[in-house]
């Protein structure tokens, strides 16, 4: 896929950017390079590759999902204007 100047500057329209027609020249190039390594990428034959989801093979450390905090519900609560049920009760805005 090629990029023609009119392409780009429509490009540069819907995103709202002022390109000048050197720019516009400029940034062609670049776009049509970038299209060009993908159209590269996509003739690589990956039958029988298995995605992976990073090029490294990392482990991530996780934590244990233990709760490390204590329970402070009542304590916010009692400070609260008006609460029923274990709910915090706000006025209607809306009608």
């Amino acid at each position: 896929m090629s990029l023609s100047i009119d392409d780009v500057k429509r490009i540069a329209k819907l995103a709202r950017i002022r390109v000048t027609e050197e720019e516009a020249v400029g940034y062609q190039g670049q776009l049509n390079g970038i299209f060009g390594l993908i159209e590269e990428m996509q003739a690589v034959d990956t039958a029988g590759v298995q995605p992976m989801s990073h090029a490294q093979d990392l482990a991530q450390r996780l934590r244990p999902d233990a709760v490390t905090e204590p329970d402070r519900r009542a304590a916010f609560q009692a400070v609260a204007p008006q609460t029923e049920n274990g709910l915090y009760l706000v006025p209607k805005v809306i009608e």
